[in-house]
């Protein structure tokens, strides 16, 4: 459905010198700077796949966004969109797409929201026929017969943000595209919208493109995400893959009946690893153990302790997508993930 290979994008904006002469200087001069922002980056979407896209802000997400749906043209490389050039073929382009920002929205701030869709429905020349089908289930799934006759202005954050979705799936678009449509949400109005994208997916096969900072809506849409950084494309990849690969923490607690009989206990020298690798913190008669999944194994620690006292209850954790994420953000991949 969606092919990108190779595309770059620079911005070139005149170079600026400081103070009063800097800015006559500047009047005058030729210099320019030039900002790679989306460096070399190639992937491709099959149909019907809801794909994370992600990355710190200012690493390119917005950019390689824009030139998916052909505001902006790319200084290098080619993107198609279900065969379409997005840059060239703009208002075709326009009838495969459907776009949601969670910041901005596309419906008439002083009309009742039914004249805003009935509008759309005239610019996208849908059908009447498809009309009444499109809008029985979106009003379904969406919720939107409560306020649908309300002006938009009226509508609170989270009534918008599911007007806004389905005013960009009106016309039953090929490929979605939602930039952080959960922003500012209350937990029950984001499972509301996530379980909405779900079954959209599920009854159009829309593509989704998900650029968000919200861990929670990776985690509860997509199976596969693509990292960026500066510009550059530094992961393609299952989540699977991406927390077994970095989520190699785990943390064992256990309420222990004895906890004098273990609290001297070398359990790094016991399982042969180095201290670092075998944290032991307490917790009244809690035990907490923190190790690399990939150099130990929980049934090795328990038994290790069993051996000394009784353990009366367990609690295992994986280490969490967000701090995944997080740490990349922070430090990048491993040249051999990339």
């Amino acid at each position: 459905m969606i092919e990108v290979k190779h595309i770059s994008k620079d911005f070139i904006s005149p170079k600026k010198y400081p103070g009063l002469k800097g800015a006559i200087k500047g009047l005058f001069s030729n210099e320019k700077i030039v900002k790679r922002a989306v460096d070399d980056i190639s992937f491709t979407i099959r149909d019907g796949e809801i794909v994370g896209y992600i990355g710190s802000n200012g690493a390119g997400k917005s950019t390689t966004i824009k030139m998916m749906t052909g505001i902006l043209t790319p200084t290098a490389g080619e993107c198609l969109v279900n065969d379409v050039n997005p840059g060239k073929q703009r208002k075709e382009n326009a009838r495969n797409i459907g776009v949601v920002f969670g910041q901005r929205t596309q419906l008439w701030w002083d009309l009742p929201l039914s004249e805003s869709f009935t509008i759309l429905k005239e610019i996208y020349n849908v059908s009447d026929t498809d009309y009444r089908e499109r809008m029985e289930f979106l009003t379904d799934v969406l919720e939107l017969s409560d306020f649908f006759d309300r002006p938009v202005r009226t509508l609170s954050l989270g009534q918008r943000m599911r007007a806004d979705l389905g005013a960009a799936l009106l016309h039953n678009p090929k490929v979605l595209y939602l930039d952080e449509p959960t922003i500012g949400l209350d937990l029950v109005v984001k499972d509301n919208i996530r379980r909405a994208i779900r079954e959209i997916n599920e009854a159009y096969r829309t593509t989704v493109i998900l650029t968000t900072h919200d861990i929670g809506d990776i985690e509860e849409l997509c199976s596969r995400i693509i990292i960026i950084d500066e510009g550059r494309k530094i992961y393609d990849g299952s989540l699977e893959a991406l927390k077994d690969a970095y989520g190699t923490g785990r943390r064992v607690s256990m309420e222990v009946k004895k906890p004098d009989n273990i609290k001297t206990l070398d359990l790094a020298g016991k399982l042969g690893v180095l201290p670092e690798e075998c944290r032991m913190e307490w917790d009244q008669n809690t035990l907490s153990v923190t190790f690399d999944k990939h150099r130990l194994q929980v049934p090795q620690v328990m038994s290790a302790v069993m051996e000394l006292t009784e353990v009366q209850d367990i609690r295992i954790q994986e280490t969490e997508l967000a701090e995944i994420v997080k740490q990349i953000y922070r430090h990048g991949l491993a040249p051999e993930t990339v």
